[in-house]
């Protein structure tokens, strides 16, 4: 069966909260077809399956700060302050929510969860990879500096530094 949602729409969903990348309540319901109240029942009813590691209610500071990121209105809405889920915990839903739905979706967003780590990790491959470029570029202009250096003291030439700092001061 075709999943309706993909990857990467999941995968913009996906927040950093706590250091750890977490998904809502909200949005988590939205894509298994259920309303949030049923969702947030059934971890209540299951809560020895979701540890702190899996799954967190946010902070009245941390629900601020994400309702001015995405300009969600004070009024309406959310009365009760969200839980998010880690993938492990989003891993443990697909055992309290039974509907086929639920697994297809579940299954959707693991992929999500795991495309979103392979793009991390070649992102800081590529980051390495520059700070060494980096760093043999600044050790290599510091040793041709060395070089134009010692021609101009061969040549008997003065430095280029003195003659550029003596027009800058006339």
């Amino acid at each position: 069966m075709k999943s309706l949602v993909s990857a990467e729409v999941i995968a913009a969903k996906i927040l950093l909260v706590r250091g750890k990348r977490v998904m809502i309540d909200k949005d988590l319901a939205s894509l298994y077809k259920v309303e949030t109240r049923y969702l947030t029942r059934q971890v209540r009813r299951n809560l020895d399956r979701f540890p702190e590691d899996f799954m967190f209610q946010l902070s009245k500071e941390e629900f601020k700060n994400l309702m001015c990121h995405f300009g969600t209105s004070k009024r309406g809405g959310t009365r009760k302050l969200p839980y998010v889920f880690t993938e492990q915990g989003v891993a443990m839903l697909s055992g309290v929510l039974h509907s086929r739905k639920a697994i297809q979706a579940n299954i959707v967003i693991m992929r999500a969860f795991v495309k979103l780590r392979k793009v991390i990790s070649m992102h800081k491959e590529v980051y390495f990879k520059l700070a060494e470029l980096e760093r043999r570029i600044e050790q290599h202009d510091s040793e041709i500096g060395d070089i134009f250096d010692a021609i101009r003291e061969l040549m008997g030439m003065p430095d280029a530094k003195k003659i550029i700092k003596g027009f800058a001061q006339k």
